[in-house]
């Protein structure tokens, strides 16, 4: 008897550990929550389906925005938290001098007109992978969304030119030493928005994450 009672209450116990385990997964797994998981295991939770473009158009995305309202817009703020050397701000927020980091292609850039703000999952992508179903607010939430370093990153305007709307599948950053870093932000970028991923984008993704380290990831959800 006595083993048979030390067998129910070793399993009870793993029962309550299974239980607790379970309730703050799914705690975390509302917006606001945070979660921690290694970057492979974050790609084989997001969502598999076909994407579907059918709608989009760019405007049904409001950006850049001046959401705390101090003159700068989200675009500004993108390029003040960034620089490598302070631009001069002069005015409501108009920048000038300065110089940036563009890791896409390992390049300084001088001055901001030279860069741009990259939607590291761009707004088309978004859009085909779940945004079309989000309210007006949800998706200007996204397009200027300040609340992971992540998302938006200030790069050289012909590299983001040349990525377009494409995802990892078809574009990856000329410089081969940021392609680990790119791959484990988009998969950090589409959890924080529970985005999913078509079969071709998550077989480059896996395939590209089997050579970077499997880091452990933090994400905020946003949704």
């Amino acid at each position: 008897m006595r083993v048979a009672r030390t067998v129910l209450t070793a399993a009870g116990l793993a029962a309550l550990l299974t239980f607790t385990t379970h309730a703050a997964s799914a705690a975390a797994h509302v917006p606001g929550g945070t979660i921690t998981t290694p970057v492979r295991s974050a790609l084989a939770q997001l969502s598999v389906r076909a994407e579907d473009r059918t709608g989009y158009q760019r405007t049904l995305f409001k950006h850049w925005v001046d959401a705390d309202r101090d003159g700068c817009n989200t675009r500004n703020e993108v390029l003040l938290e960034e620089a490598v050397v302070a631009p001069e701000r002069t005015g409501i927020c108009a920048l000038t001098g300065g110089s940036w980091y563009s890791p896409y292609d390992d390049r300084t850039i001088d001055g901001p007109r030279g860069l741009d703000i990259d939607h590291l999952v761009p707004l088309a992508e978004a859009w085909d992978s779940g945004a079309s179903g989000w309210s007006p607010e949800e998706r200007e939430a996204y397009a200027n969304d300040l609340g992971d370093a992540r998302d938006l990153i200030a790069v050289s305007a012909a590299s983001n030119r040349s990525k377009a709307d494409q995802d990892p599948f078809t574009w990856l950053p000329p410089a081969a030493g940021y392609r680990c870093t790119y791959v484990t932000d988009w998969v950090t970028d589409k959890t924080r928005w529970g985005l999913s991923v078509d079969p071709s984008e998550q077989n480059a993704l896996g395939e590209l994450l089997e050579d970077c380290p499997n880091i452990p990831v933090t994400v905020t959800l946003a949704r």
